[in-house]
């Protein structure tokens, strides 16, 4: 990745210069201004990493440094702010109920929850901020994992299980692994596709495809049958 200063220079020499302060009469209001900073501190961290600092941030939204601290009182809530709105903002609830939902082929299942999660959800501004936070040391990732993620992969192994009659391990973190197999192939396609740049031609609802097919057809090789099958 460029250095963070040279990206920084970058960004005047580009012509995307600071905006300018707006007078007195045209002042947002407090709730529109805070969305707009957020916003911009999002676009920011992601393009320029979250080490960025908050001075130069403030050029960009076009506000001072003590106003961006009026919105937001140190650096660390801003960029909780930005996790709740970016990072954990993102994942719909309803996704969960729908893959549960046993009336339909858990293969469908998994192929519609993988599509809308890359479409939804693996942006490139979404991966770079989460990126850019794991290498800052940052506990956006490790949270991420433990709120949505780690339940997450449960109900996907649990249903892809159920269907076959498979027996789930009784160590949740290992359930929690073997869901990383399919979920960490999907995820790997992004990163492949909007930071790598890889230009394969295949489109991602069918490299998604692929991966549930082969996801499912590995699983009876390390999951037990049940019983009652």
């Amino acid at each position: 990745m460029q250095a963070k200063s040279d990206r920084l220079a970058a960004v005047r020499r580009d012509g995307a210069k600071p905006s300018r302060r707006r007078s007195a009469g045209t002042r947002l209001p407090h709730a529109m201004r805070r969305a707009q900073i957020l916003a911009k501190a999002s676009e920011f961290f992601a393009e320029y990493g979250l080490t960025a600092q908050t001075r130069a941030l403030a050029e960009v939204c076009g506000v001072s440094q003590r106003l961006l601290y009026s919105f937001f009182p140190s650096k660390s809530a801003l960029i909780e702010e930005v996790y709740r709105s970016e990072i954990a903002g993102p994942f719909k609830s309803v996704w969960i109920a729908q893959l549960e939902d046993r009336s339909r082929p858990v293969a469908d299942r998994l192929v519609t929850f993988y599509r809308d999660y890359y479409e939804g959800v693996l942006t490139r501004r979404w991966l770079r901020l989460f990126l850019y936070a794991s290498l800052a040391d940052v506990a956006m990732a490790p949270t991420y994992i433990t709120a949505i993620l780690s339940s997450m992969l449960e109900t996907v192994v649990r249903e892809a299980a159920a269907e076959p009659g498979l027996a789930l391990p009784r160590d949740k973190a290992k359930t929690q692994e073997i869901g990383w197999v399919l979920h960490g192939a999907v995820s790997h396609l992004a990163i492949r596709r909007l930071i790598y740049g890889n230009t394969n031609p295949i489109a991602p609802g069918e490299v998604i495809r692929m991966q549930v097919q082969s996801f499912l057809a590995g699983l009876p090789a390390i999951l037990p049958r049940t019983r009652a099958s």
